[in-house]
């Protein structure tokens, strides 16, 4: 291990760092709106659209990211549709995002159990009322373990983003291997930087799991 070539790259790394929490971040923030508008259609069964929404869910979670930023990155400019790489980066981990905190939170909404919205109408609580003190905050906390888990699986996924030469962490981090053949170096960073990223979100999202959990009824 030489620490000379490890501090000479450290500065081409942090740039690469930078540059894969910008793009994930914005892919988990377009991903959680995606999700959530998804799963209010589902679990309330809107005509057509729910069904639209269980298509797109179906053909996303089934195809790999990478498939995914091919069709955007090279296929859309074939019918005069240009976006730049980050976008590209952004919207593909958008939509791939979008259908697993769609199901996450879907399942949420419909794990709140029928004897709590039977017990808040029984009070005399609206419809409105019930959805917003009832039910959203229980399927909320129901949801929290796997939106975290869908959080990390996304941030992992950027390491896609080097086949549309964006210049991430692991496009870096073969990119310098190619060059110099520091393949020790190069690859501790690599795992240095994405254990940086990764392991403050799972320690977060513990923190926010036990935080916002409650116990049911003879537990």
């Amino acid at each position: 291990m030489n620490f000379e070539i490890i501090k000479e790259y450290m500065p081409l790394y942090i740039k690469a760092f930078m540059l894969t929490i910008r793009i994930g971040w914005m892919g988990i923030a377009l991903s959680f709106v995606i999700g959530v508008i998804s799963a209010f259609i589902m679990h309330f069964k809107i005509p057509i659209a729910s069904k639209a929404v269980k298509v797109y869910i179906e053909i996303f979670r089934n195809t790999p990211l990478l498939v995914q930023l091919f069709f955007v990155y090279f296929g859309l400019p074939k019918i005069g549709i240009r976006i730049s790489a980050e976008a590209c980066g952004v919207i593909g981990l958008g939509l791939l995002g979008g259908s697993y905190m769609a199901e996450s939170i879907r399942s949420g909404l419909g794990a709140v159990k029928v004897s709590q919205t039977e017990g808040a109408l029984a009070l005399g609580m609206t419809k409105g009322q019930l959805f917003r003190s009832v039910i959203l905050p229980q399927a909320f906390t129901l949801s929290v373990p796997a939106v975290i888990a869908n959080v990390i699986f996304l941030l992992k996924e950027t390491s896609v983003f080097s086949a549309i030469s964006l210049m991430d962490l692991m496009f870096t981090a073969k990119d310098l291997i190619g060059l110099y053949y520091n393949t020790t170096e190069c690859l501790f960073m690599l795992v240095f930087f994405y254990i940086i990223m990764l392991l403050p979100v799972s320690v977060i999202g513990s923190i926010i799991e036990k935080k916002t959990g409650f116990k049911m009824f003879g537990e």
